[in-house]
């Protein structure tokens, strides 16, 4: 994932709603969101590379999602995949607050991250990158290739959207969600964060919605979990079609 704006305890139905952009270059190999043969309480799509996953949920309600920390100047060769956390969060038995503490002690083992998991009664954030694990408190956040809450444009307009979006009251709150992540206004240049990469590249990659030659946003998810039930709805885009894999998880 580039970026994920979330609500945790805020709507009066869903105690904890996702809404995320997954950007990766066109030809890395993917599978679209599925229960996984291997482990058949995941609901995830799946880096066929890798074998992890950026974004998933278990029929028990445990969800987890990563971001990548942008430093073009980090030394990633004999490191982990960062899929791999996330898969892990998910198949963790025990408590979640056990398994995200045990990756302090494990910071230098993969490149840059932040990483969420939890479920609607318990979430936390860590970032190998400056961030103390973080209980999160309810609220609206957002997060990309930086810190939780680090305002950058998208991140920014991602939660405002998503303000909106709540308070607006409408029924078909999925929809909106998807159609605030395929917001391809790139921000201004005087706005624009430093990360160590081109400007081209700063400005290409500043929008929720991402579209290159080569490298974009592949997908866009979005997760509405009640006391009840979960609602996961994930819209693919390649360079000739769009499509939706939609699922709900009873709890």
């Amino acid at each position: 994932m580039c970026l994920i704006v979330f609500a945790y305890q805020v709507h009066p139905v869903y105690k904890l709603i996702v809404a995320a952009n997954r950007d990766e270059f066109y030809g890395r190999p993917t599978a679209l969101a599925h229960y996984w043969e291997d482990s058949p309480g995941i609901l995830a799509g799946r880096d066929l590379e890798k074998m992890g996953t950026w974004m998933g949920v278990t029929r028990a309600g445990r969800f987890a999602a990563l971001t990548n920390y942008r430093d073009p100047k980090e030394e990633t060769e004999g490191k982990r995949s960062r899929g791999e956390l996330v898969a892990n969060a998910l198949k963790h038995k025990g408590n979640v607050k056990d398994y995200m503490q045990g990756l302090v002690g494990k910071k230098d083992l993969y490149p840059g991250y932040n990483l969420l998991a939890g479920d609607g009664t318990e979430l936390y954030h860590y970032s190998n990158k400056g961030q103390e694990l973080q209980k999160v408190e309810p609220g609206i956040y957002g997060v990309s290739n930086h810190l939780l809450n680090t305002e950058w444009p998208k991140v920014q307009k991602g939660k405002e959207g998503m303000s909106k979006i709540i308070k607006s009251k409408s029924e078909d709150i999925v929809e909106k969600f998807l159609t605030l992540l395929q917001n391809a206004d790139q921000a201004p240049d005087e706005l624009l964060p430093n990360t160590g990469v081109s400007l081209e590249w700063e400005r290409m990659l500043s929008p929720l919605f991402i579209k290159s030659e080569n490298y974009g946003t592949r997908s866009s998810t979005v997760m509405l979990m009640s006391d009840k039930e979960i609602q996961y709805v994930e819209r693919v885009f390649s360079k000739k079609d769009v499509s939706d894999q939609q699922y709900r998880v009873e709890l």
